[in-house]
């Protein structure tokens, strides 16, 4: 005698799923929502860091004048701007022991008195 199984339920909306017996979703909408759910909490830091160090070189290169290799900003400008110093992605430090803060290929090194060097780091 065959026995009736129970019907799946969505795993998203929880209604009863029709079709295949392994089927998990009722439809590719509920199937994609449950899944970026899922994936949203988890890549949340990793978005906001990401959104952070992008923020962060658009606006070094927003003060560095095209064709010009390095300019001088102060921590106020960088501040109103939106930059946010915790966020680089690498550091040099130099021969001379000055340390340069990278957020991709733009950099910074802090000067006296609250001044920042910024610089474009040579592509190789």
């Amino acid at each position: 005698m065959l026995q009736k199984k129970e019907p799946t339920i969505c795993l998203n909306c929880e209604k009863p799923v029709k079709g295949r017996s392994d089927k998990k979703f009722c439809d590719d909408y509920c199937r994609a929502a449950y899944n970026n759910d899922l994936k949203s909490a988890s890549n949340n830091l990793v978005r906001n860091v990401n959104n952070a160090l992008g923020k962060n070189r658009r606006i070094l290169e927003s003060l560095l004048p095209q064709g010009d290799a390095t300019a001088k900003t102060n921590h106020d400008k960088l501040i109103e701007k939106g930059f946010q110093f915790k966020y680089h992605t690498s550091m040099y430090k130099a021969k001379n022991g000055n340390t340069y803060f990278y957020c991709y290929e733009y950099g910074y090194l802090p000067l006296e008195n609250n001044w920042y060097l910024i610089v474009k780091r040579e592509e190789d």
